[in-house]
């Protein structure tokens, strides 16, 4: 698989994951294979807000994980 379809599943996933972490989830879309993510903004832990427009065409390594998983917690 090229970088460009990983970055677009990684986004997607975090996207995904973000949401329905944060209950915030405004005018979903349910996204299917292939789909293009739609744009949307975060808050980092720098304090800054980041938009996925920003990283359009540049190269972007995505972490996302669940504190508590497999932790029985």
């Amino acid at each position: 698989m090229r970088v460009g379809k990983w970055l677009k599943f990684g986004l997607t996933v975090a996207f995904s994951l973000t949401a329905a972490a944060l209950g915030r989830a405004q005018n979903t879309v349910e996204l299917k294979v292939g789909d293009q993510a739609p744009n949307f903004s975060l808050r980092g832990s720098d304090g800054k807000t980041h938009t996925l427009a920003e990283y359009k065409g540049k190269s972007a390594v995505v972490l996302a994980w669940f504190p508590k998983a497999f932790t029985g917690g």
